[in-house]
């Protein structure tokens, strides 16, 4: 009840119908399930969330929605899987992410949660509220009547099907294919699709081990005969699978990793095994159709490239590389892709390539689910690696599947195109803000560093060669480890052209495959206490997935630190003048 002893009640859209009660546990800032939560014991790992520290388990889960990572639906099954769930979930918008874990969990083991999503006027009143009971359209307070008569629909059937997808639906295509369809056609349906689409080419995100849950749903569908029918590459994995045994990885979890990686190969995917696929020959042109996951590649496909793709969860990525077909919704529609507030930034002169991170995620905290369009940049000049650093922070602290810069990205060459004429809200970002965000990466200054993490998302062939440039000449401090994460394409280019060497005279290494979101023990060395990353999405996700004190730099200041054995020992200049 609240301070008046009214008992809340509430119509609710359902996304996932059931039935449960439990204790609320309320929050008014969105949380990315992957580097957020635990999939081993259901508690709250990301450090800067209000929920840090708490556990899910049992509870029912209020928050506005998910953000952040594809993979969140991936842990949510585990979770479910585990026993280790909440109770339900309560938003306050749609969200497709940790519904999609849902709906494979009822869809593949049986097991399930109920889903509500409430107006936004009354999932505020939960605030300050002790428990909740969710049930046939309605979120109330045990002992309250549940509102009746008025249960909202989560979506109204208008989709049509061809003759092809009920074919896609039937007995007559392999087991794989069929459920992969029933999937695609579900969320279509809560999407509001109308009709269902092809789409040019699928990258998968479900190949990160989360644990035993994705394997067994990889291993499902490539033994139920799953074949991709679009050309699908493969995201980062969780292992280094030339090189793991060399490495010291934990020979139980790398082989799962190994195997998962290797489900997906036999289902038809090249073993790409990069969060960067844009880097890779064949990306899609602008306006191509596609189905993305992994969060940063989806927006930067959206933004810089300008094609088309929805941040598609992990599991409905694959299910979409089996058939071919995706929901006619979201960014794939031209209305949608337009930009609904405006994110002007005031002029910063000397900045470094610091600030491409720290402005990422300070507008993705001003957009947390709406496409921002950036004024102030136009002649800015961004490298494709900047609008990298910059589209991996933003979609760290943001739903949003894109962002447009006047005057930078395809859909943006002018303010009225990126807005369509509309009056938007206008929010100002200074350089006092990104000094707030750079602080929040940086409680502390001048402090020993034992690993320097870079390559999240993976370092470009030009990434590595700037980092050559400014490593020639030097040797890294004999207590630091600076290491690279990289494609397997990226790695044979930089040994072709005599970077790799160069890099590994100043005592650099590399891993492949893997990246730094989804690296085990002992790449992360047990005995480092303080990691120092350029990558404004590391420095948020590291501390809850690596249990270390992350700091943040630019590229140059990070190469320093690796020499000195040292943090910087202040921001950088141009955030202090």
């Amino acid at each position: 009840m609240d301070k008046e002893g009214r008992a809340f009640a509430a119509s609710a859209a359902m996304l996932v119908d059931g039935r449960a009660e439990g204790p609320l546990l309320f929050s008014d800032t969105g949380l990315s399930f992957w580097g957020g939560v635990d999939p081993e014991t259901g508690i709250v790992i990301d450090h800067a969330h209000p929920l840090h520290g708490l556990c899910l388990v049992g509870a029912v889960l209020a928050m506005p929605g998910g953000r952040g990572s594809c993979t969140g639906s991936a842990v949510l099954l585990q979770l479910i899987v585990n026993g280790l769930a909440p109770a339900a979930m309560v938003f306050s918008q749609r969200e497709d992410i940790l519904t999609l874990g849902v709906i494979v969990a009822e869809e593949v083991y049986g097991r399930s949660l109920p889903i509500a999503v409430l107006d936004p006027r009354d999932f505020a009143r939960l605030q300050g509220r002790k428990r909740l009971r969710v049930e046939k359209g309605s979120v109330f307070e045990p002992g309250a009547a549940p509102v009746t008569g008025h249960e909202v629909s989560a979506s109204t059937d208008r989709l049509a099907l061809t003759e092809r997808d009920r074919e896609l639906l039937s007995a007559s295509v392999p087991h794989a294919t069929s459920l992969a369809m029933r999937i695609v056609t579900r969320m279509a349906r809560l999407d509001g699709a109308e009709r269902l689409i092809d789409v040019a080419q699928v990258h998968v995100d479900g190949c990160i081990y989360i644990g035993p849950a994705s394997l067994d749903f990889a291993e499902k569908l490539a033994g139920w005969g799953g074949r991709v029918v679009v050309p699908t590459s493969l995201n980062a994995i969780s292992v280094d699978q030339a090189r793991w045994r060399e490495q010291g990885t934990d020979p139980v979890r790398s082989r799962a990793a190994s195997a998962l990686a290797d489900a997906y190969v036999r289902m038809g995917a090249a073993p790409t095994f990069t969060c960067a696929p844009y880097q890779l020959d064949g990306a899609p042109d602008r306006g191509e159709d596609i189905a993305w996951a992994e969060s940063n590649a989806v927006v930067y496909a959206n933004s810089v490239l300008g094609a088309r793709t929805m941040k598609y969860p992990d599991f409905l990525d694959i299910c979409i590389a089996l058939t071919g077909r995706a929901p006619h919704a979201g960014c794939h529609i031209d209305e949608n892709r337009t930009a609904q507030l405006v994110v002007d930034v005031e002029p910063m002169a000397g900045r470094d390539d610091s600030f491409w991170p720290l402005l990422g995620y300070q507008v993705g905290l001003l957009a947390p689910n709406t496409i921002p369009v950036l004024t102030g940049l136009e002649t800015a000049a961004p490298s494709d690696d900047d609008l990298k650093a910059f589209g991996a922070a933003f979609a760290t602290t943001s739903a949003a599947p894109m962002f447009h810069i006047v005057g930078v990205t395809p859909e943006a060459p002018t303010f009225e195109a990126a807005t369509g004429g509309a009056t938007l809200p206008i929010f100002t970002i200074s350089r006092a803000d990104l000094r707030a965000v750079w602080r929040s990466f940086n409680p502390a200054a001048g402090e020993p560093v034992e690993l320097v993490a870079l390559g999240n998302p993976h370092f470009s062939a030009d990434e590595c060669r700037t980092l050559a440039e400014l490593c020639r000449g030097r040797r890294k401090h004999p207590d630091v480890t600076l290491t690279v994460t990289a494609s397997r394409s990226t790695y044979g280019k930089i040994v072709e052209s005599g970077i790799a060497v160069e890099l590994e005279a100043f005592g650099a290494t590399f891993v492949r495959d893997a990246c730094w979101c989804t690296v085990m023990p002992p790449i992360v060395p047990p005995a480092v206490r303080l990691i120092l990353t350029n990558s404004g999405k590391y420095a948020h996700y590291g501390p809850g997935l690596s249990g270390k004190e992350v700091r943040f730099a630019s590229l140059a200041a990070c190469v320093e630190a690796a020499v000195l054995g040292r943090c910087p020992d202040a921001p950088p200049a141009w955030l202090t003048r």
